[in-house]
Parts: structure tokens; sequence; C-alpha cells
């Protein structure tokens, strides 16, 4: 049995108009589906977990980055498959997962690949999927949320990322790996990546793999005025690791801290004093 989990307001509407195609693509295999919308946030967690109990074999989320976040926190050790159609704005993991844009291309994706274990983050208790961070991430989700009124798709984002370059300088931040020592660093942004992509397609940590029982930790000092543009440039090309202000390594888990920190949670953005982040291995099963 399949259950769809569909947040109705993902990418300005789409949400709902994907999630029609979905169940009348599921009905034309005639394959026994059941459709369930999400009312409020925090609806799809649990939806997700009452579909496990009833013994749903795949659980589809059908929203953006956030709703799936959602439906995988209903879901964490379940027998239950998760399987993510994106419909949302940015629909970064999927991108990690190899699942393709297009939703019934994503849909028959998700039918021809078996589930497999896959990592997931937690921090400060609260399960994440796909990248934590403060800076920089934080800064351009700022900017996006007011695009996002005016364009779509990549293109807040974009417009997010620079305004950033231009505008945030960096911060203090303090951070120790596997219960090592403390490091403060002025910094750019600090990014603990269990997917590659953040923005919409923007590589934060593009050798990031969801399977590896490990986290992808970057962080970016402070960059030098003069090599904004080329660092953008780099950025968009996936070679943020290859630039001599980015400290990059991999690790089980990891904390960090700044003055009045605001941290983005797979596109939330939450107020935190400190953070505790680690991994999960393999403690969800996605079809990719």
């Amino acid at each position: 049995m399949i259950y769809a989990i569909c947040n109705p307001t993902a990418g300005n509407g789409r949400g709902r108009t994907i999630g029609v195609q979905i169940e009348a693509a599921l009905k034309g295999k005639k394959l026994p589906c059941r459709m369930l919308l999400t009312k409020a946030p925090g609806h799809a967690t649990l939806l997700a977990r009452q579909a496990c109990a009833q013994g749903a074999d795949t659980v589809l989320s059908i929203g953006g980055d956030g709703t799936a976040l959602e439906v995988a926190r209903g879901m964490l050790n379940a027998e239950s498959a998760l399987g993510i159609i994106p419909a949302g704005t940015g629909n970064d993991f999927v991108k990690t997962l190899g699942v393709p844009k297009h939703p019934e291309q994503a849909l028959e994706f998700i039918l021809s690949h078996p589930a497999r274990k896959t990592d997931v983050g937690e921090i400060n208790g609260r399960m994440f999927l796909n990248e934590i961070g403060t800076g920089f991430d934080v800064s351009v989700l700022d900017w996006a949320a007011r695009a996002k009124r005016y364009c779509h798709g990549l293109l807040p984002y974009l417009y997010g990322v620079l305004q950033t370059l231009f505008r945030f300088r960096s911060v203090p931040i303090t951070y120790s790996l596997d219960g090592g020592k403390s490091v403060t660093r002025d910094a750019f942004v600090v990014g603990v990546a269990n997917g590659g992509m953040i923005g919409g397609g923007i590589p934060i940590a593009p050798e990031a793999k969801a399977d590896d029982g490990l986290l992808e930790v970057v962080v970016v000092d402070k960059i030098q005025s003069r090599h904004l543009i080329s660092r953008l440039i780099g950025l968009m090309q996936g070679k943020i690791l290859t630039f001599p202000e980015t400290h990059y390594c991999r690790a089980s888990s990891v904390s960090f801290s700044t003055p009045n920190m605001r941290v983005n949670i797979d596109g939330e953005i939450v107020p935190e004093k400190e953070v505790v982040a680690r991994v999960l291995p393999g403690a969800l099963m996605i079809h990719r």
C-alpha cells in the first residue's frame, strides 16, 4: 500500500496540482494508494507516523524539502520506505538522491528503485535530512524569502546569494569535530551536510553522500571583497572545496556556536544558542 502525503501549498500551490497528477498516475497503474493532504506545519509528521503504523510499504512526500523532512521525521527507523516527489521551490535533497525533478519521472524512479538504508542527521535532538548551517546560508534564505514574491525556482536563491556576498561579511564561529578541540574562526559560513545542495542547487558540499555514515563539514573563512565575484562563480561551479578560505572534513558529530546564532535546518531558520549535530547512519529507508 502506498500512502502519499501532499503539501498543497508547496511551490506556491504546485503541490496540489502535482498531488493530483501523482494520484492519477498511481491509479492508472492500478496501485493501491491513499492520498493525504497536510493542513498545518508538523501535520506531515503525524500522517507519516500513522501511515507506518498502518503498514504502508511506501510513503510518498509530495512537496519541498520542508515537507520531505516532516514526513521523514515520522518514519525514522520504520520499515516503511520514503519516496520523494519534488514539488517545492528548492528541492535540494532529491538532487543528492538522484531523483528526477519532473514529478511523474520521479514517481517512475521511485517505483523502479528499491529502498536503501540512508543516513540522516540530528541537530539538538531533532532530525534533519539535507543540511544545517549558519552565516552565509541563513542570509541567503532571508533574502530569497523576499524575492519569492516576485520570482520562482532558482532565481530567489541566486538573488539571495548576490545580496549576501556583497552585504554579509563574517561572524566568529567556534566549532569542534567528534568531540575534539574547539577552533574559532572569523567565518563566512559553517555548513554541516548530509546532502550536497542548498538554495535550489548550490553545491555547498559537492562530495556529500547520504550513505557513508558521515557528515560533510564545510567552514569558509572571511572572503576579501576583491575575491567575491570569483568565489561566487566558483561556488556555482561546485568548486567551494578548492577555495583557499575553505576548511573541509568529514565527521560523525560536530558542534558549533556564534553570538545571536540563527541556524538553517533544511530551509527553516531557527534560533539556537549552540548546535550539537551528529549523523544517524542508515536510519531511514529511501527509494534512491
